[in-house]
């Protein structure tokens, strides 16, 4: 019967790993010994002989290593050697993989040696999927020869993106990790792929950093079959009287492989012996066609065998032609060695090893054990100074107030069903809103805070712009804005009161030259018979005195005309010639006042951005280093290229420190000479109080204000989310009137009517002495009105003999009595008043 059960024995041979003669000799050494099989080496420079040998000699060979080849050896296909690493093709796709999940769209590659960029081809490829958007963006680094790697890492203190892959030796990890938080390249916001497979043999947490840190390994640690096998070693190890005891996260993949390829060939043996009698067989290098009886049967029974799940790093399958593994799964770590964030294997690919919610709740915990800081920076309405009361203390957030703190408390307010959140505000050091700068190749402002790790949020009036956005990541605008132009009003001027008879200047000297009394006095046809009826009269009558010229020529004046007219030739040559410059004279004088009345109107220069770009007289500018600035420096259409260039070739220059000073600039420049392109929100702000400014046209553009975050930050889908409840319910704009409105310090302008329409209309304060001429004309017509009453009253009261009084009494009464349409030549005398008539009569004649 044959034996079924067969026992091992090891022989390890220890050989230079870059000499191969000495590793042929090695190796014909134990071929002459008699061995079933060869395991290593993993030198890549010494394995091809030993491949070599055992191919030639039959003798099944078992690699352990990674092997930097991207294509086949054709004399390897069919051979006898298989490798217990993972496919260098598979294992380059399942790192690239796992880089893209990370969804990192700009970081640095640090590596060690040429090795390291096979490894990493794929996650090069993402450069090439990316290669239409500028935010996606790879910086290789070479790491050095060590073990100073300074040098490398002091280029990355100033960069602006926080993820670095990291290929290196596994005993390097921690001393350049080391380093790099010398350089403060550890701080919170840093984030690290380290591709070695052998990382969870480090502490990371000797470094004492809150740095993200994502490692791979290809086996779990804390596996029970894992802790089965390594247990059952460290009882064989204490029973052989070996110090050799290992702890779970000490063994390295080749270990851990080592086990499974001696597992799995032993075992493959066992079972092929079953059926036919497996015996060593002593073989010499220098003896031609002596071969291994069994290898090439076994190499096969290997390859086709069935995957073993209770191995170490998992089932294992072999490429049936060129003896690769194909079969293996790469576990994505993040933390301190025990958190398996996602697994990746080449048949089911990327998968993340928790649900979405616990992932989530696990990553934001870290979060809200520390207080989150917001980076703002002064600029009513969205942040200012509080005003202490009387005998308070202001610390912490209690010092500022305003429009961007309410929206970041209202904020955590609607997440606080999650998550418990505490914030604390803090102003950017340089005061500005976040640009970069071309000639120290870094940010500053809110941005830089943001990519120093001061930070976590940045809120105030910051505009998404594209440039931003490639290094941080913004939450969905809570506010939308454009650019537009603010400029002066028209200065109200001091007018006359008799504005209106300026245009009438030129011809007011012409009323005083009326010679047509002179004409009619000297054209003998203007003289007629007073008394038609008397056939030889006496007399000769001329009706155009002083009075009737001056009649005629005032009616032709305003196309009144005159109900008498000049008879002689003279006369009438002239009255036509009269009549035809009044024509001219009127009519001009109707288009010079509807042109002085409207000149004011006129003067409105500037009504939209083309009629800024048309003109040289009025200047114009935008905050130094904002994102308006931006957009006249880089936008492609002719108007506004051609304003950059008058902005930027200004000088004075045009440009201002801040919105507050260009204001200001706006307000004191004289004759309106000066125009201010800033965004709408603050422009509305500044016009609610600002009564002598306006707004000129319509937007420039359309953006949005949003929350600056950290790329990939864990809040910012939740933010997201809360900002659009807020919108929906009206939070946000409640908060904009609020501090646009309510809490301004300064008195509000007067409500108005359409600034627009109301510059279509002509103003009535040059038209006021018009109804002054009138309201004079009709007193003075009142007044001699009277006189011409009280000098008839004196004349009935002669004529009459009757008294004053009584003459006035009748007269009055016939006046007041609008009825009778008839007047008799002599007034009606009461007997009342003839009785008293005579009474006074008699009196008068005693007294004489």
């Amino acid at each position: 019967m044959m034996q079924q059960w067969l026992t091992f024995k090891s022989k390890v041979e220890i050989i230079s790993q870059v000499d191969s003669f000495d590793s042929s000799k090695a190796m014909c050494n134990l071929a002459a010994d008699g061995v079933i099989g060869i395991i290593g080496p993993s030198s890549v420079k010494t394995a091809p002989i030993i491949e070599s040998t055992c191919l030639n000699m039959e003798i099944p060979h078992i690699d352990l290593s990674w092997r930097p080849l991207t294509s086949p050896n054709p004399y390897s296909a069919n051979g006898t050697t298989v490798n217990f690493f993972p496919k260098t093709e598979l294992l380059v796709k399942g790192i690239g993989e796992i880089v893209r999940q990370l969804q990192w769209r700009t970081f640095y590659i640090l590596y060690e040696n040429a090795d390291s960029l096979i490894r990493l081809q794929d996650v090069l490829k993402l450069q090439e999927f990316n290669a239409n958007s500028k935010q996606n963006t790879i910086i290789v680094k070479h790491l050095g020869s060590g073990p100073d790697y300074r040098p490398v890492l002091k280029d990355l203190r100033n960069i602006t993106d926080q993820r670095i892959v990291l290929d290196c030796e596994t005993e390097n990890i921690l001393n350049i990790l080391e380093q790099a938080k010398e350089l403060k390249l550890l701080e919170p916001v840093f984030r690290y792929f380290i591709t070695s497979l052998d990382a969870h043999t480090v502490d990371f947490s000797v470094l004492d950093t809150k740095a993200n840190i994502t490692t791979i390994r290809l086996f779990n640690p804390e596996d029970q079959h894992f802790l089965r096998v390594l247990d059952d070693w460290n009882q064989y190890s204490a029973s052989q009287g070996l110090d050799t005891e290992l702890a779970p996260y000490a063994v390295t993949t080749k270990t851990a492989l080592m086990n499974d390829a001696l597992s799995m060939f032993t075992t493959a043996i066992q079972e092929l012996h079953t059926t036919q009698h497996i015996k060593q067989t002593k073989l010499q290098c220098y003896k031609a066609r002596q071969k291994s009886e069994f290898g090439f049967g076994l190499i096969t029974f290997l390859k086709a065998k069935s995957a073993n799940p209770l191995l170490v790093t998992g089932p294992i399958k072999f490429d049936s032609v060129y003896g690769n593994r194909i079969n293996f799964t790469i576990y994505v770590i993040e933390g301190n060695r025990n958190q398996i964030e996602a697994t990746w294997d080449p048949e089911n690919l990327f998968r993340f090893s928790r649900p979405q919610e616990d992932r989530k709740k696990a990553t934001l915990q870290k979060l809200t054990e520390n207080v989150l800081v917001v980076s703002s920076r002064l600029d009513p309405p969205y942040l200012r100074k509080r005003k202490p009361k009387d005998g308070e203390i202001l610390e912490g957030n209690q010092r500022y107030e305003g429009f961007s703190m309410d929206l970041i408390a209202a904020l955590f307010d609607e997440m606080k069903s999650e998550f418990n959140f505490t914030f604390r505000f803090e102003l950017a050091k340089d005061k500005k809103y976040g640009n970069y700068d071309e000639k120290t190749k870094s940010w500053n402002g809110l941005i830089k805070d943001i990519l120093d790790g001061r930070a976590q949020l940045a809120i105030c009036d910051l505009t998404i712009t594209h440039q931003r956005r490639e290094v941080v990541d913004f939450s969905t605008p809570f506010m939308r804005l454009g650019i537009s132009i603010l400029h002066k009003k028209s200065e109200e001027k001091n007018v006359s009161t008799f504005a209106f008879l300026a245009p009438y200047v030129p011809i007011m000297s012409i009323c005083g030259s009326n010679h047509d009394d002179i004409f009619t006095r000297m054209s003998p046809t203007d003289w007629e018979n007073p008394h038609p009826c008397e056939q030889n009269p006496e007399e000769l009558e001329n009706i155009w005195d002083i009075k009737n010229c001056l009649w005629l020529t005032l009616g032709a004046i305003m196309n009144q005309g005159c109900d008498i007219l000049p008879k002689g030739i003279s006369m009438r040559m002239a009255a036509a010639m009269w009549w035809f410059f009044a024509i001219i004279v009127t009519n001009s004088y109707m288009a010079n006042l509807t042109a002085f009345l409207t000149t004011d109107k006129m003067e409105s220069s500037i009504n939209s951005a083309e009629d800024l770009a048309k003109q040289t007289k009025i200047k114009y500018g935008t905050l130094k280093g904002g994102s308006t600035e931006t957009f006249f420096r880089d936008s492609n259409y002719s108007i506004y290229q051609r304003m950059w260039a008058s902005m930027s070739q200004a000088k004075p220059s045009v440009f201002e420190s801040n919105n507050g000073d260009g204001v200001n600039r706006v307000k004191n420049t004289k004759n309106g000479l000066y125009a201010y392109l800033m965004e709408s929100t603050t422009l509305e702000y500044q016009l609610e109080t600002q009564c002598d400014l306006k707004k000129v046209g319509d937007w420039l553009d359309s953006k949005g204000y949003g929350i600056a975050m950290p790329i990939d930050f864990e809040l910012r889908s939740d933010i997201n989310e809360a900002i659009l409840r807020l919108q929906e319910k009206g939070v946000i704009k409640r908060l904009k009137n609020k501090w646009w409105k309510e809490m301004r310090d300064e008195p509000p302008c007067p409500a108005k009517d359409d600034e627009d329409e109301a510059s279509e209309k002509l103003s009535l304060k040059e038209l006021r002495g018009i109804f002054l001429v009138l309201a004079i004309g009709v007193a003075l017509a009142y007044i001699v009105a009277i006189l011409e009453f009280m000098w008839n009253v004196r004349n009935v009261s002669v004529e009459e003999h009757i008294t004053y009084w009584q003459a006035f009494k009748i007269e009055s009464l016939f006046a007041l009595n609008v009825w009778v349409t008839k007047k008799k030549v002599k007034p009606k005398i009461s007997e009342s008043d003839s009785s008293r008539e005579g009474t006074v009569t008699r009196s008068i004649l005693q007294s004489c």
